[in-house]
């Protein structure tokens, strides 16, 4: 797999049906490593280990219903309380990330009210802090690091 913008990270692998697959520390499973997985995989570690986020407010890959359709979240990181603090849209490295991925992840976050939204490619990273009395987002040059206070809502 290509080399990310992330920090080295020690991953576990099998091989599965002659496809490599990669474990998820999240969902306690070998996943098939695509180039996506390659990111989401790189996302949590950076979740977990740089920003110091427990694993157990780490959600990756669930359903959500987004205007009655279902959609499937990448990554979630939960405030103490429930509420979500980060959603975090991954691509292929060979994605380019544009406005159509933020208004992505922008329509999903209608639904969820995060506080902070995460898009990456493995290979750019953009981070946003929403504003939700002035209905816009801030770009921000990184997400804070786990705190239990600043995790509830802002």
């Amino acid at each position: 797999m290509q080399k990310l913008n992330f920090q080295l990270y020690n991953f576990r692998f099998k091989n599965s049906e002659n496809k490599v697959a990669i474990f998820d520390e999240i969902r306690k499973k070998f996943i098939i490593l695509t180039p996506e997985e390659w990111v989401r995989q790189h996302v949590v570690r950076f979740l977990l280990e740089e920003k110091k986020y427990p694993k157990s407010l780490i959600n990756v890959e669930k359903v959500l219903l987004v205007n009655g359709l279902r959609k499937r979240y990448d990554v979630v990181v939960f405030n103490p309380d429930g509420s979500i603090h980060i959603l975090v849209e991954c691509k292929a490295p060979e994605v380019k990330i544009t406005q159509g991925t933020f208004d992505q992840i922008a329509r999903y976050n209608m639904t969820m009210k995060s506080n902070f939204l995460m898009v990456s490619n493995g290979l750019n990273h953009y981070f946003c802090q929403m504003d939700y009395e002035n209905e816009k987002y801030e770009f921000q040059s990184e997400l804070p690091d786990y705190n239990i206070a600043n995790t509830q809502k802002l």
